[in-house]
């Protein structure tokens, strides 16, 4: 149910975490998911134990006598929204006329405290494909999703316990195609307008999740480059826990560049791949 496309470095994309339904999960360099150096979606001080969310201070919306009113899409996102939804796509992005598993995944953002954060979910370590993988929540795209919007809502839904009702989308990204993998991935933009408690479904596809703060993936202390093997490298972000690469990281770069929140890092930080995200690859 998680996707994520995977499979590509500056040389080609990867789907967000697939789903056990067969749609795409996260991870843009050639030679599959990767779980990060540490347990992803863990909190400061361990990892999360299977089944448990970091949902952050501010998850839960509901107060006493009732559910918090909706918030506003903020300015801030609703500039990113229109900028988003123009995005150039790369040429090795681009999907051809025909072929390609269909899938979307959901770009959920919020606010903690008045600081914008981000929706990662941490795929679980026993998955057949991209285990351990941080993705987006997402998926394969089912007749009964009526397009990509449906699809990355129910798949949310189902993941992380996400309420549809309580998310207003903002624009839907231009699809994008991974080599790799097949997967035709449309990105959806939306704004977490009255958050809910997450909770992982006991199926185990996810462990844990966290709302990223933007300016904790902003911070160049948290960025760097992940090299495969192979030799193709890409961007990659260290935060909850959890190494962030592939088509999620991918993402997340043009975010933090289309909004403003790119601060001047360390381009030459490059880092192999860890041994314990290669050897995640090999078993997908």
């Amino acid at each position: 149910m998680t996707p994520d496309p995977s499979g590509a470095a500056p040389g080609g994309a990867v789907p967000p975490g697939e789903s056990s339904a067969g749609a795409p999960a996260g991870d843009p360099l050639p030679g599959g998911p990767s779980p990060g150096p540490a347990p992803a979606g863990a909190v400061e001080g361990g990892p999360a134990p299977a089944g448990a969310v970091e949902a952050g201070p501010a998850s839960a919306s509901a107060v006493e006598g009732g559910p918090a009113p909706a918030a506003p899409a903020p300015a801030w996102l609703t500039a990113l929204a229109a900028d988003a939804g123009r995005m150039v796509v790369p040429p090795r992005l681009r999907a051809p006329d025909r072929g390609g598993r269909a899938s979307a995944v959901l770009l959920l953002f919020g606010e903690t405290a008045g600081d914008p954060d981000l929706l990662i979910v941490q795929r679980g370590p026993h998955l057949r494909r991209h285990a351990g993988q941080p993705a987006f929540p997402g998926g394969a795209i089912e007749p009964s999703d009526n397009g990509p919007v449906g699809a990355a809502l129910r798949e949310a839904a189902e993941e992380v316990g996400v309420d549809p009702a309580g998310v207003e989308v903002l624009a839907v990204l231009p699809e994008l195609y991974i080599l790799r993998s097949g997967f035709r991935v449309t990105p959806v933009l939306a704004w977490w307008r009255r958050p809910s408690p997450l909770v992982a479904a006991e199926d185990g596809e996810i462990v844990s999740a966290a709302r990223a703060r933007l300016a904790d993936l902003a911070d160049p202390a948290n960025r760097l480059s992940v090299r495969h093997p192979s030799g193709a490298a890409g961007p990659a972000f260290r935060v909850h826990g959890m190494l962030v690469w592939g088509f999620t990281a991918m993402l997340v770069d043009q975010l933090l560049a289309l909004g403003g929140w790119e601060l001047p890092w360390d381009t030459g930080r490059e880092e192999d791949l860890p041994p314990d995200v290669l050897d995640a690859a090999a078993r997908s």
